[in-house]
């Protein structure tokens, strides 16, 4: 597959008018028949979420750090995929693992001095390209955390604001 070729257009009309560059993804979480359970709309997909069984889920859908964990692991492996096949870098398979810890304490409220969320996350890149140089594998990890979306974002979190509205 020619990315190079696929990306063209898109990037032309980018310079020609960045205002055109500029999305919104929006993802929308709904109430179910448990508190231990929502459901996750992103638009072109419905998901349910459930919490972790570590907080009284039952453990059979994915928790919402599940989902954080994958949509890091999702941008990664699609960026260095497309890195990969731009640069014209001969793979075998690419894999990304990702995992996080954290204590379940901070979460349920039950010691102060624990951190609500992850403690630590791990990007695990496993690249099989036999026939690839050293420098094109120097490069492609250069440009795959620069241009993966996820990793850059969780690295340099945004702005975040939270508003509250009632329906009464």
């Amino acid at each position: 597959m020619d990315i190079r070729s696929l990306q063209k257009p898109l990037k032309e009309q980018y310079r020609r008018d960045p205002a055109s560059s500029r999305i919104t993804l929006t993802a929308k979480g709904g109430q179910t028949d448990t508190p231990l359970s929502c459901s996750v709309d992103i638009g072109r997909a419905l998901y349910l979420a459930e919490a972790h069984k570590g907080v009284g889920g039952t453990g059979t859908a994915a928790c919402s750090g599940d989902l954080l964990l994958g949509a890091l692991a999702a941008c990664a492996q699609l960026t260095c995929q497309l890195v990969a096949t731009a640069m014209g870098i001969p793979t075998l398979h690419i894999e990304v693992t990702v995992s996080g810890e954290m204590d379940l304490q901070g979460t349920l409220g039950i010691a102060k001095d624990v951190a609500v969320g992850f403690e630590a996350i791990r990007v695990q890149f496993n690249v099989d390209a036999p026939q690839a140089t050293p420098e094109q594998l120097q490069a492609l990890q250069e440009k795959t955390e620069q241009y993966c979306v996820v990793l850059q974002t969780m690295l340099r979190p945004p702005r975040i604001e939270t508003r509250w509205g009632t329906s009464n």
